[in-house]
């Protein structure tokens, strides 16, 4: 550790935000990061605390007291080599992580946690202004090749560990872009793309082959996701071809809300909404780009999507927006001696809702209302929680004004296709039925066939699927090679 007495001496800063009138205005990335100095002085947060809890809570087991005290002693390059020891994009979690790191953080028992996810940001953000994030190609080839179906987190982590362990490595995406979620469900206001296309580069250098615009399987009539494939392969080609096929495709299966009028034009899944803006964004022409220009929208859901759908609908120049959500409003504070080092129940206010939103907990939609077949506003009621069920509140029925409604309740598996395709047995939520033991980890019931990410556990965030896609590179690796040096 950096300063033994640092905890006591500074305070925790908050990575800055431009003004909400500037930053409403454009998708470009609005967060101010901490400077070399103020990096110095958080990492010297870090405690000495004998068990490094914030190791655990992370997901990818990031080393995290080390790289506090590299920054502290201010090598920067040793630094990021710890980082990337542990985390394939540090700059993808920098950004969008929750940082479960930090609830898990010692000095957050009874003080603000160190700042991990700022310092990480810090990290990567210097190196590659330095020129140390480098392309590492495998010294030998294996002679054996991988298909991964799905570009994002998990894909990308298993496809870069792979090609560096020497193997010939083919990642196919169904859309125009390689990312996956992190491309078209991530508004670039929180990730700006640029970031995902120089790791690209990376890889691209080190072997990897991308082909987008490919759909293994064959996607159902009627299933609304982001999709721009210009053909398929069928799932026996691929296997045919390949020694090793990993699944690593998101959960894009929107959770629906199936009450009176939702067939009213205006009612759309977040993922109808946000992948557009990204996509024009990129510079893609759109003929009937879906917008909220001088609407009232409301946003169901109180999660992640539903904060991306209130920034993407305020920077659209929206007349109002509501978000709801279901549940009852969670307590400002934790009770940390309770739930630490465990991810905590409590308010969270995202940057999106500081530029404008009207927040309603604890209510349901009954019915969605509309005129000529267009929505034009929503019967609501409130809800409380008796004998572990929500149940209704006798008078509590209201009616809100709506133009455009966003479904942004949650994603309930992969779209099925690609699994069914395979052949893939199918856990009771719908996911990719697969181990994640030692021996024979993230293998399917299907030969040579593994899954790891969303595909596997469900919907989750972009640092679980940078793991589950590290250690299932591990997983094939040993099954090709009957061994693996590749860290799990």
């Amino acid at each position: 550790m950096g300063k033994v007495t640092g905890f006591m001496e500074y305070e925790r800063l908050e990575e800055g935000y431009k003004p909400v009138p500037e930053r409403v205005r454009h998708y470009k990335e609005f967060v101010i990061g901490l400077t070399e100095s103020q990096s110095k002085v958080q990492a010297a947060r870090c405690m000495d605390c004998g068990t490094p809890f914030c190791n655990s809570g992370c997901p990818v087991n990031n080393i995290i007291p080390d790289f506090n005290d590299l920054v502290y002693q201010g090598d920067w390059k040793n630094a990021i080599t710890v980082l990337h020891s542990t985390n394939n994009f540090p700059e993808f979690t920098g950004r969008i992580c929750p940082a479960p790191c930090e609830a898990a953080c010692t000095l957050n028992v009874n003080d603000d946690a160190v700042g991990i996810k700022s310092i990480e940001h810090a990290i990567i953000d210097r190196a590659w202004a330095e020129g140390w994030v480098l392309p590492q190609p495998p010294r030998h080839k294996t002679g054996k090749t991988v298909a991964i179906v799905g570009s994002g987190p998990a894909g990308l982590a298993a496809a870069q560990q792979l090609a560096r362990a020497g193997h010939s490595v083919t990642v196919f995406e169904k859309n125009d872009r390689i990312g996956g979620l992190l491309r078209y469900g991530i508004p670039d206001f929180k990730m700006e793309k640029s970031h995902i296309d120089r790791r690209v580069a990376q890889m691209e250098a080190e072997g990897v082959v991308f082909e987008t615009g490919v759909l293994v399987g064959a996607m159902p009539e009627g299933t609304r996701v982001t999709n721009d494939a210009k053909k398929t392969v069928n799932a026996e080609d691929l296997k045919a071809r390949f020694d090793a096929v990993l699944l690593t495709g998101g959960s894009e299966q929107s959770r629906d809300l199936p009450v009176p009028g939702r067939e009213l034009d205006g009612v759309h899944f977040a993922m109808e909404f946000l992948p557009q803006q990204n996509k024009v964004n990129a510079g893609d022409k759109l003929k009937k780009q879906l917008r909220a220009d001088g609407k009232h929208v409301i946003v169901i859901g109180g999660g992640d999507t539903g904060s991306d759908c209130v920034g993407t609908s305020n920077r659209h120049g929206a007349a109002s927006v509501t978000q709801f959500e279901v549940m009852p409003q969670p307590p400002e504070e934790e009770n940390k001696p309770l739930v630490w080092p465990y991810w905590p129940l409590k308010l969270r206010t995202s940057s999106s809702h500081e530029e404008g939103c009207t927040r309603e907990f604890a209510i349901s939609t009954k019915a969605f209302l509309g005129e000529k077949g267009k929505v034009t506003g929503l019967q609501t009621v409130h809800v409380e929680m008796k004998d572990g069920k929500l149940v209704e509140i006798p008078g509590t029925e209201k009616e809100y004004k709506a133009d455009l409604v966003l479904l942004a309740m949650g994603f309930t598996n992969p779209v099925p296709t690609v699994l069914d395709a395979f052949g893939v047995d199918k856990d009771a939520r719908g996911n990719a039925k697969a181990t994640t033991d030692f021996a024979g980890g993230y293998t399917t019931n299907v030969p040579k066939v593994f899954a790891a990410g969303d595909m596997r556990r469900g919907q989750s965030l972009v640092v679980w699927a940078i793991r589950e896609g590290r250690q299932a590179a591990r997983a094939v690796d040993e099954f090709l090679m009957g061994y693996s040096d590749l860290p799990r």
